[in-house]
């Protein structure tokens, strides 16, 4: 299931049958001991079971998708689709192509992975593949080692085309439709050619089961919270790193880029690498809400809203912001818009508890943005609190606070995206969800509602929370919050 790529004519490659006999010799043999299970395998067997109930009889099809090209022969790291990283383990950059097939079976179904394994030596892949050879990118797992890690059957991807034709006209089947075009296309084309004529469209089958692998990412398990709690804590020292280096991001030029090179460094040592592009946005900038081009200046007297998340190997990625005074010291116009923020958090983390809805942490915080936002006479002469907060003739504080105040958080940095309403907004919080709380105040600089003296000024402060039995814990709880404490993070950070 390998992608087409252009091939570039301007090079070449000894073909010779001596060359390639003498590429094949003189290696020494292989380590053929197989990997011990993987901890994270008994886990993805139980998610794998949950589908199972709910599809049973369906063929499922759930790729990790291919290589992408970044430009000519070059290709971006992998990174395997969510679906398939949640039901296999696998995560990191493994494996292009693979494909996990649940297989139907009297009792359930039958994991089986269908990838490209470990070629000889003698082949042509071993040397001649630039994207797939061991020459060029590394050994593959054998077909061996994938059953020992992952507990589950594994197949050579060659077999997948007659393993989804098998039987196509008395077993349906579901594919996750977005992971791999070309899978995709194969499935459409089994179920052509098998002539069998639905009661409905296949690929409504297709969304239910996306939807479906989607809400199942919603309550984590005690592994997925480990790994969040990894993925925070090596935040956590992300941001000390940006702090530290403070000085020097203002000294530099280019500050913005500085931060997110530093913060990108110790995600990378400490994980796969950011979750999502960092958001390091000094001044102005802060009040851009996706701001990401972090090409601007730290300047002494600015505030800087770091937005940003290591993502751990297993892929799972924390989503945390902290809005730092770049000389250690809040002015009065930051520290009262900063605390304003805190107090919105605080009532947001609040609401954060078993039997509450999801769309109550939201609630909770931007209420408290209203009332300072009313407090301080910014919202149009008429309106109070309760005026703005009517969804249908109010949401006048919405100049200031544009976005939602959560997202559910975990393989995604905005997981379970396809969720429907009930099953997020409306939900009610069950112990294991896992989601940010993030208010923010917005004041433009060129906003002539404001007064002077907030113009220019962006605070968010984003911290990652499970639900448990009995209310929370705010996993990123050991990054200081309050702005007195965030102050003196900052000294004891760069004191050393």
């Amino acid at each position: 299931m390998s992608k087409k790529q252009q091939k570039a004519e301007h090079r070449g490659r000894p073909n010779s049958k001596a060359f390639r006999e003498f590429v094949a010799s003189g290696w020494a043999d292989r380590d053929t001991t197989t990997p011990d299970r993987a901890e994270v395998a008994d886990y993805a067997a139980t998610r794998r079971d949950s589908v199972s109930a709910e599809f049973a009889g369906h063929r499922l099809v759930v790729p990790a998708g291919g290589l992408k090209v970044r430009s000519n022969d070059c290709d971006y790291q992998f990174r395997p689709h969510t679906a398939f990283a949640h039901l296999t383990g696998l995560g990191s950059d493994r494996e292009p192509d693979a494909v996990l097939v649940l297989e139907p079976t009297d009792s359930g179904h039958e994991a089986v992975l269908y990838f490209r394994p470990l070629a000889g030596r003698d082949t042509e892949e071993f040397f001649g593949d630039s994207r797939y050879g061991e020459f060029w990118v590394g050994a593959r797992p054998s077909l061996d080692d994938i059953e020992a890690e992952l507990g589950l059957s594994a197949r050579h991807i060659d077999e997948l085309p007659d393993a989804l034709a098998k039987d196509a006209g008395s077993v349906s089947l579901a594919v996750v439709r977005d992971a791999d075009q070309d899978v995709t296309a194969l499935v459409d084309k089994v179920r052509t050619e098998a002539g069998v004529e639905a009661e409905r469209d296949p690929a409504e089958l297709d969304t239910e089961l996306a939807r479906a692998l989607s809400e199942l990412r919603l309550v984590k398990d005690e592994w997925e919270i480990d790994q969040m709690q990894s993925a925070v804590d090596a935040t956590k020292r992300g941001f000390e790193a940006v702090i530290a280096d403070l000085p020097r991001a203002v000294e530099s030029g280019r500050g913005e880029r500085w931060v997110e090179g530093v913060f990108g460094l110790v995600a990378r040592h400490e994980g796969n690498g950011v979750g999502y592009d960092s958001i390091c946005a000094a001044g102005d900038h802060a009040n851009t809400l996706h701001w990401i081009k972090n090409t601007g200046e730290v300047k002494d007297g600015d505030l800087l809203l770091l937005d940003a998340g290591v993502e751990v190997d297993a892929l799972y990625t924390a989503d945390i912001t902290r809005t730092l005074p770049v000389n250690g010291t809040f002015s009065d116009a930051q520290r009262k818009v900063y605390d304003a923020v805190f107090a919105a958090q605080e009532a947001g983390i609040a609401a954060v508890k078993p039997g509450n809805k999801f769309s109550d942490v939201h609630a909770a915080a931007i209420r408290v943005i209203a009332e300072h936002l009313y407090e301080w006479g910014l919202l149009p002469e008429g309106v109070d609190v309760e005026t703005t907060l009517d969804v249908e003739e109010g949401q006048y504080h919405r100049r200031w606070m544009v976005h939602g105040t959560s997202h559910h958080l975990g393989i995604d940095v905005h997981d379970c995206a396809l969720a429907r309403k009930e099953q997020y907004m409306d939900a009610e919080l069950q112990p294991g969800m896992i989601l940010t709380v993030e208010p923010g105040l917005y004041f433009k600089a060129d906003d002539q509602l404001i007064p002077q003296e907030l113009r220019g000024i962006g605070v968010r402060i984003e911290d990652d929370v499970l639900v448990t039995a009995d209310g929370h814990r705010n996993l990123s709880a050991d990054m200081p919050r309050t702005s007195a404490d965030v102050e003196a993070w900052i000294a004891r950070v760069q004191q050393g």
